[in-house]
């Protein structure tokens, strides 16, 4: 069976990162579908980028934008926004690419083929039943007329009245300090927390096994339906 495995925002965690996949035990079959948001906060973002890269090579891997992957392409338009980066994760970024001859790096330090994955995201992926992106969707919108406000901005609802194609919506963005995913029947949301002490959350669309790690190497799991909320009824 071909399975779709969404994983949440990562922020740097790359020790979260390795626990889950191994914890997943991936197959060739699989496609992994990250959720955007692998810079700032946590402590390697480098070591991140590498891996998604690596990976890619070698494995079907849909990497979707993040707001923050956003804000690290803009940090290199002007000095403001590279100042409004920093504030907001950005500082942890950048030492993660500092080295013994460069021990406070800067924007030049970042190797060009990390900034061609960040400018090769995308904003987001559907399948037949499925819909994913980094933040959450306007329900009445095509997917192909959403703004960048609702795909990478904007703060998803548990009481999301479902997409108008019908499709089950996964998102991240709106990190659970409850470290479990939220969601109701049409939806699920999977930033768990990875850079605040919490997990990182993977989700099968094929079996609603949703698979946890954090950064010291725990694991654990569960299934949608164990905590899954309907918020509308």
């Amino acid at each position: 069976m071909t399975r779709h495995l969404a994983i949440g925002d990562i922020h740097g965690c790359i020790d979260a990162l390795r626990s889950l996949v191994a914890f997943v035990d991936l197959r060739g079959s699989d496609t992994v579908v990250t959720l955007g948001d692998y810079v700032d906060r946590g402590p390697d973002t480098r070591s991140v980028i590498d891996w998604l890269i690596a990976f890619g090579q070698s494995s079907s891997l849909v990497a979707l934008r993040g707001n923050h992957d956003v804000m690290m392409l803009n940090a290199r338009i002007n000095v403001s926004d590279k100042l409004k980066w920093g504030q907001f994760g950005g500082v942890e970024t950048l030492d993660s690419y500092a080295t013994e001859d460069n021990d406070i790096p800067d924007l030049d330090d970042i190797p060009p083929t990390h900034w061609d994955f960040l400018a090769r995201l995308r904003p987001y992926y559907e399948t037949e039943t499925h819909i994913f992106v980094h933040a959450t969707v306007a329900p009445n919108t095509p997917m192909d007329e959403q703004t960048d406000w609702s795909l990478y901005w904007d703060r998803y609802s548990e009481r999301f009245p479902g997409h108008k194609s019908g499709k089950f919506l996964v998102c991240g963005h709106k990190s659970q300090d409850s470290g479990l995913p939220i969601g109701n029947d049409s939806s699920v949301c999977i930033d768990t927390g990875a850079c605040k002490g919490g997990w990182l959350s993977c989700f099968c669309t094929e079996t609603g096994e949703i698979w946890q790690a954090n950064e010291q190497g725990e694991t654990r799991s569960m299934h949608l339906d164990d905590v899954n909320v309907d918020a509308r009824s």
